[in-house]
């Protein structure tokens, strides 16, 4: 048997195994789940407290530097080269502990944020996997980058993996985002 007439034979073999096996395909949205569970909520109120709290700690570094920026202004004139030259150099560090702070405290959050949402998307990913498999879903596509699909022959487990995950039906993406308008908002 040559090799042209062996890889036909295999070929049609591949295809009629697939077209005898039913594969079932289903389809979520695991971002949109991550962000309606309360968890989330919650994550990011935390993360927001404590973007707050940094905030505030900066502002006040940022005072004191236009405080002592704005008596040098005053005074420069009067003072001897050896004061000038110190005021000068506490300036300077001022704003550096003021840019060091700041690039700290963004990885810190970053940081927060990360450990904070990892058990969420963890929970979510079981959930999903869970109902994916008492469906007996084959292939399971997430929304975020699904290209295209036909629902009528796509299973759709997002509502299922709502309801195991607690997230109330009037919990909605734009629900959603006017929380977080007002957590921003300090209300």
């Amino acid at each position: 048997m040559n090799m042209k007439k062996f890889f036909l034979i295999a070929a049609t073999a591949l295809l009629t195994l697939g077209a005898s096996a039913q594969v079932k395909i289903g389809r979520v949205n695991s971002n949109e789940l991550v962000q309606l569970t309360d968890d989330y909520l919650q994550a990011m109120k935390t993360i927001s407290a404590a973007a707050k709290e940094a905030d505030e700690t900066s502002q006040s570094m940022i005072d004191e530097f236009q405080t002592k920026y704005q008596q040098y202004q005053q005074k420069a004139a009067s003072w001897t080269d050896a004061i000038r030259q110190s005021k000068e150099k506490e300036l300077t560090e001022i704003q550096q502990r003021i840019q060091e702070f700041q690039q700290t405290v963004q990885q810190e959050l970053s940081q927060q944020q990360n450990e904070l949402m990892a058990p969420i998307v963890k929970k979510v990913q079981e959930a999903v996997q869970g109902i994916a498999k008492s469906k007996g879903l084959s292939v399971l596509f997430d929304d975020g980058t699904l290209v295209y699909y036909d629902d009528a022959t796509v299973v759709n487990i997002t509502p299922d993996a709502r309801k195991a995950l607690n997230i109330p039906a009037d919990r909605t993406m734009e629900t959603l985002q006017q929380e977080l308008a007002a957590l921003q908002a300090g209300e």
